[in-house]
């Protein structure tokens, strides 16, 4: 398992894609790691100011938010099914959202 990567996990909800946000040595050797939740975007509308949009390119079936104001901790058995990883510049676009979403960027 590593950071970047796309899983699909039931968080209480109903299975979602998740992604593994967590840093490498932990993703590889943990038996918790960091993930963010996804949700389908239907109907269409824009992110909002705490999501990224991603597509097929990330392991998607359909255009999906990745919802960067919550970081969950799950057991890594958890993590179902492999979907894909995340693009490069989505992935900036998560870190510069979840910087943003929790106010890191004020300190």
């Amino acid at each position: 398992m590593t950071a970047w990567e796309v899983y699909e996990a039931d968080l209480g909800w109903g299975p979602h894609p998740v992604v593994v946000v967590s840093h490498p040595a932990r993703a590889a050797r943990k038996e918790f790691v960091e993930i963010l939740d996804c949700a389908t975007q239907r109907p269409p509308r824009p992110p909002q100011a705490h999501e990224v949009l991603l597509d097929s390119s990330d392991g998607m079936d359909w255009p999906t938010f990745c919802k960067c104001d919550c970081i969950y901790a799950v057991p890594r058995s958890e993590l179902r099914k492999l979907r894909g990883n995340v693009a490069l510049e989505r992935r900036r676009m998560i870190v510069r959202t979840l910087i943003s979403a929790h106010g890191w960027n004020a300190l």
